[in-house]
């Protein structure tokens, strides 16, 4: 049996485990085989660990601080699976990197300044670099916030959590095939793909291909999920993300749906209308319905949308700002793409909200190398 320190946070609407990288080597055991035992990953319910059984709650985060100059900590992404022995290390989470950024203030792992702390982010993963902003009134770490998002009526610290240059930031470019619109083939047929790399890899689709509306509530849009996630595979191989003998993967490309803004109401039941959004997307988690997007699919959503010619642009209404308000079946949740200097692809910012969960000692079922 081991003993993990570890710290659960709230980001947004995941909850991640965050442990320091020291912590993680010094128990000796290989990475995966640690995570696979800590979160009981081969039962789909995961109830002899601390998975939560959902993608949302099924992730963690190993920090250190970097060496790196302009970086202040850096950080590894799993995405543990459920009733699936395997670890994940391929993409990156933005409401992980909330989390991340909210943990670093609290573990003195950047200096606190007054008023506000930046927190300037690596994820190992994907190369990817973003910032944390939190404010820190009289240069101290806050508990509590009053910041919410849409998905969770929870309040948190508020986190300005921000995506610098992310286009290509896994391929080398925004459209990895040089494409705004490819053909894929799926369980019916042909169909039209906007593959676009930033934030994360990603397929967009357009609803009315999947006879949707793109408003649809997560159950009925789980109608589609089967084709998507053949789909996936054919979009990772167009995007140079897999070979065709790699192992199928779940995590990347995101995959989604996405239409023009039309009536619906959230999962909590609130109407929406067309004119209080810009586009309509529902995104696939892993193996279901995501209940409202991942953050690196938020920031493909805005590269996509503002790129003519892909699914996203046709179908998004275009402000002047850069704001892109986009309608999921949590609600609506706001990304903003700022210039940056030097050719750099815009920043995407995002407002999120953090809050500690619990700091605990894990006790780990693992035994010669292996969980028990």
């Amino acid at each position: 049996m081991l003993r993990l320190q570890g710290e659960m946070i709230r980001g947004g609407t995941s909850k991640c485990w965050i442990f320091d990288h020291h912590d993680v080597v010094a128990t000796g055991v290989d990475t995966d085989t640690l995570l696979l035992a800590a979160y009981n990953a081969a039962d789909p319910r995961q109830i002899d660990g601390i998975g939560g059984a959902s993608s949302t709650t099924s992730k963690a985060a190993i920090v250190r601080t970097s060496a790196e100059p302009g970086i202040d900590v850096e950080y590894a992404f799993a995405q543990v699976g459920i009733g699936d022995e395997r670890v994940e290390w391929v993409s990156n989470c933005g409401n992980c990197a909330t989390a991340v950024a909210l943990y670093a203030v609290h573990n003195d792992l950047v200096p606190i300044t007054s008023e506000s702390t930046r927190v300037r982010m690596l994820n190992v993963n994907t190369g990817a670099r973003l910032t944390g902003t939190i404010p820190t009134p009289g240069s101290t770490a806050p508990d509590e916030g009053t910041a919410a998002v849409p998905g969770t009526v929870a309040l948190g610290v508020p986190v300005l959590l921000g995506f610098e240059d992310p286009a290509g930031s896994t391929t080398g470019r925004a459209l990895p095939t040089g494409r705004s619109v490819d053909t894929l083939t799926g369980p019916a047929g042909r169909v039209e793909a906007s593959l676009v790399d930033a934030g994360a890899p990603t397929a967009l689709f357009e609803a009315k291909a999947f006879g949707l509306q793109g408003t649809e509530s997560p159950a009925e849009f789980a109608s589609a999920v089967p084709a998507l996630t053949v789909l996936r595979r054919q979009a990772a191989l167009a995007m140079g993300l897999v070979k065709e003998n790699d192992p199928v993967g779940h995590a990347v490309p995101k995959v989604g749906l996405v239409a023009r803004p039309a009536a619906y109401r959230t999962t909590n039941c609130t109407p929406v209308g067309p004119d209080e959004y810009d586009l309509a997307v529902r995104m696939v988690s892993m193996h279901a319905p995501h209940p409202a997007i991942g953050l690196t699919a938020a920031v493909a959503l805005a590269t996509a949308a503002a790129t003519p010619g892909t699914l996203a642009h046709r179908a998004a209404r275009q402000s002047a700002d850069g704001t892109l308000r986009l309608g999921t079946p949590a609600g609506v949740i706001t990304a903003q793409a700022v210039p940056a200097p030097g050719g750099a692809s815009p920043t995407v910012l995002l407002h999120r909200a953090a809050r500690r969960i619990a700091r605990a000692e894990l006790l780990v079922p693992v035994l010669e190398g292996r969980p028990a």
